[in-house]
C-alpha cells in the first residue's frame, strides 16, 4: 500500500493486510530493493523525541558499549540504587512495547564485563524469566558480549547468585536454563528459574539467510516465557538492530493474528520513540518482512507427536485412505520453493557439468563441499555434493550423487579430506538396467583412485543392509611423512525397490539408529549420503535422520519445515509426492 510522495509532506505508509503481502513485498524487492530502502530511510530515528541525561554521565560513561547507543531518560530501566550510590540505578536498557502489551521487552546492549552484575540486577529486579541473545559473544574477532554466565555449577554476580541447571544444544539456538537467587539479607528470597535462548545462526554480515531458523526460535521464546512474568529482555551487542528485528516480528506476528494486516514501518517507527535506531539497517528491515511472508504463507506446520495420527486422517481426507488432497497440497507448497539458479554457478561451469549425473540436481555455491585444488589444475576443488544441517549439528551430512567412473577419485577425496567415518548408500550400482552409480569400492582385495588406496576389510549383509569396512589409506609423496589410515563404514541400503518406495519403515528406522550409533563411536564429522542423483531418496533418510531426532528430543516434529529447510540447501531433496507421504509412514511406524 505505498501512495506517491505528496508536496505536503513525507510519503505515508499504511498497514497491509496479509492478502497483499506477498505482491507488497514483490514490488518493494524489486530494482535491488529500492523501495524497501525508501521506506526505511523515511522513519524516524528516536533521536528527536529523547534526552539522554543520565546515559551521558560521566559516572556512566563506561557502562555504555557503544557512545552513540544509549536509552532514551524517560523510558530507561531504572534499577535499585547501591548503597545510596546516585548513578548505580543505570544500565544501557530501554522498556519496549509488544503489539499490544506495555513494556513486553526490555531491548538491552550485550552486558560488558563491568555492567554484568547491574544485568543479572535488572533480570532479579524486573521479575525476567526469558533471556534472548541474538549475537555471539565474539564476531569476527571482535568482542560482542561478555559472558555473563557460568558453563556450568554456580558463580555470584553482585549480589545474584546464577546456577545453570540445564544446556541443550540445538542447530540453529542454545536454551540454557539458570537458578538465580539474591543474596541480600531482605526482600524476596525464593530461588527464581530463568531461561535463555541464545540464537546462533545470525551471520556476522547481514541477516539470516532464510526466516525459518529465527521463526523456530520465536516459537521457542513464546512457550517457554511463563504467563506471569516480568518483561522479555533481549539483547545484541548494541541492542537495536538484531534486538529491534526480533521484537518487531514477534509483534507483528500477534497483530496478523489479531487484524490479519501488518504495520511494520508504524510499529518501527513507535518503538524508536522508546530506544533509538531500532532496527538498525534496510536488510533487517527487510529481513522482517520476509520472516512475516514466511510464517502467513506456511504458517505453523510444528505438530506434537500424539496429534500425529489425527493429523495424517486430515491430510488424507477422512473419505478415503486414497483421497491424498492435504498431502498433495503440503508437497505443491515445498516444490514452490524457487530454486536459486543464480547461486549454482560453480556447478554450471562447463568443466563442472561434466561431473553431474543429472544436471537439475547441483550443488549451492554457498554450501557445497570444496575440496583441495590440485596443483595447476583448474576446477579441481568442485565436486557435485552440498553441506546439510543436520538437527544439533550445522553441516552434519554431506549430500551428494553416486560418484561417477571420472568423479570417484573426488568423491574419495572428499571423505578423505573432510574425515567421513560414514557413508550411507541408497541405490543400487545398477537399476532397471541403468548405471546408478560407480561401484566406488573393490568387491575384495584393494583399489587405488589417485593417491587414496580403498582395501574392503569386511562385508556383512543384516536384513537389507550391507556393512561394509574399508581401510582408508592416503599416500603420501615419497619423502613425506609416512601414510595415514582411516577406517570408513559404508551402510549400503538394499531395501529400496527400484520403482516407488519401501513397502515399510522398519528398514529406515534401523538404518538411521544404526548410522547413529556409529557416528556417537566415531566422533561427529560429517556422514555422506548419497543415492543417484543425491537429492530424492538422500533428502529423505536425512529428513528422517533429523525428524526422528528431534521427535526423540522434543516429542514435536515438522514434516513440512524438515523438508522445506532441506530445499533451500540443495534442489530436489525429497524428490516426489510418494517419498514425502513415506517421512509421515516412517514417523508413524517409528512412534506407533
Amino acid at each position: 500500500m505505498l501512495l506517491s510522495r505528496s508536496p505536503s509532506g513525507p510519503k505515508k505508509y499504511f498497514p497491509i493486510p496479509v492478502a497483499h503481502l506477498e505482491e507488497e513485498i514483490r514490488v518493494r524487492s524489486a530494482d535491488d530493493c529500492k523501495r524497501f530502502r525508501e521506506e526505511f530511510n523515511s522513519l524516524p530515528s528516536g533521536h528527536i523525541q529523547g534526552t539522554f541525561e543520565l546515559a551521558n554521565k560521566e559516572e556512566n560513561r563506561e557502562k555504555n558499549r557503544y557512545p552513540n547507543i544509549l536509552p532514551n531518560d524517560h523510558s530507561r530501566v531504572i534499577l535499585s540504587q547501591v548503597d545510596g550510590t546516585p548513578c548505580s540505578d543505570y544500565i544501557n536498557a530501554s522498556y519496549i512495547d509488544g503489539y499490544k502489551e506495555k513494556n513486553k521487552f526490555i531491548a538491552a546492549q550485550g552486558p560488558k564485563q563491568e555492567t554484568v552484575n547491574d544485568f543479572w540486577r535488572m533480570i532479579w529486579e524486573q521479575k525476567s524469566a526469558t533471556i534472548v541473545m541474538l549475537t555471539n559473544l565474539k564476531e569476527r574477532t571482535e568482542e560482542k558480549c561478555s559472558q555473563y554466565w557460568p558453563d556450568q555449577g554456580c558463580w555470584t554476580y553482585g549480589n545474584i547468585r546464577v546456577c545453570v541447571e540445564d544446556c541443550v544444544v540445538l542447530v540453529d539456538y542454545t536454551i540454557r536454563k539458570f537458578c538465580i537467587q539474591s543474596q541480600l539479607p531482605e526482600g524476596c528470597k525464593a530461588p527464581r528459574l530463568v531461561s535463555q535462548l541464545h540464537f546462533t545462526s545470525w551471520p556476522d554480515f547481514g541477516v539470516p539467510f532464510t526466516p525459518i531458523g529465527m521463526l523456530k526460535f520465536l516459537k521457542k521464546v513464546k512457550a517457554l516465557n511463563p504467563a506471569h512474568a516480568g518483561p522479555i529482555v533481549v539483547h545484541c551487542s548494541a541492542g537495536v538492530g538484531r534486538t529491534g528485528t526480533f521484537i518487531v516480528i514477534d509483534a507483528m506476528m500477534d497483530m496478523m493474528h489479531a487484524e490479519q494486516k501488518v504495520d511494520v514501518f508504524d510499529f518501527v517507527s513507535r518503538i524508536r520513540n522508546q530506544r533509538p535506531q531500532m532496527v538498525q539497517t534496510d536488510t533487517q528491515y527487510t529481513f522482517i518482512y520476509q520472516a512475516l511472508l514466511e510464517y502467513y504463507l506456511y504458517g505453523d506446520t510444528e505438530l506434537d507427536v500424539s496429534s500425529l495420527e489425527k493429523h495424517l486422517q486430515t491430510l488424507h481426507g477422512s473419505t478415503t485412505h486414497f483421497d491424498k488432497i492435504g498431502l498433495e497440497e503440503e508437497f505443491r507448497k515445498l516444490t514452490n520453493v524457487r530454486i536459486m539458479k543464480e547461486n549454482m554457478r560453480t556447478g554450471n561451469l562447463p568443466a563442472n557439468m561434466k561431473k553431474a549425473r543429472v544436471i537439475q540436481i547441483i550443488p549451492y555455491d554457498f554450501n557445497r563441499v570444496i575440496l583441495s585444488m590440485k596443483r595447476g589444475q583448474e576446477y579441481t576443488d568442485y565436486i557435485n555434493a552440498s553441506f546439510i544441517d543436520g538437527y544439533r549439528q550445522k553441516d552434519y551430512f554431506i549430500a551428494t550423487q553416486g560418484p561417477l567412473a571420472h568423479t570417484v577419485e573426488d568423491f574419495w577425496r572428499m571423505v578423505w579430506e573432510w574425515k567421513c567415518h560414514t557413508v550411507v548408500m541408497l541405490t543400487e550400482v545398477q537399476e532397471r538396467e541403468q548405471d546408478k552409480c560407480y561401484q566406488y569400492w573393490p568387491t575384495e582385495g584393494s583399489v587405488t583412485h589417485g593417491e587414496i588406496t580403498i582395501e574392503i576389510k569386511s562385508d556383512t549383509l543384516s536384513e537389507a543392509i550391507s556393512i561394509r569396512d574399508f581401510l582408508v589409506t592416503f599416500n603420501q609423496p615419497l619423502g613425506h611423512q609416512e601414510e595415514q589410515t582411516r577406517v570408513v563404514r559404508q551402510f549400503h541400503f538394499h531395501g529400496w525397490p527400484e520403482i516407488g518406495i519401501p513397502a515399510e519403515g522398519k528398514g529406515m528406522i534401523d538404518l538411521i539408529a544404526a548410522v547413529q550409533k556409529q557416528q556417537q563411536q566415531t566422533g561427529n564429522h560429517p556422514i555422506t549420503v548419497h543415492c543417484s542423483a543425491g537429492a530424492g531418496r538422500t533428502g529423505t533418510f536425512i529428513a528422517l535422520s533429523n525428524i526422528l531426532e528431534r521427535v526423540k528430543a522434543e516429542g514435536l516434529l515438522d514434516v513440512f519445515q524438515a523438508v522445506k529447510s532441506l530445499r533451500l540447501q540443495r534442489p530436489h531433496m525429497v524428490q516426489t509426492l510418494e517419498q514425502y507421504e513415506f517421512c509421515y509412514k516412517v514417523i508413524e511406524d517409528a512412534t506407533g
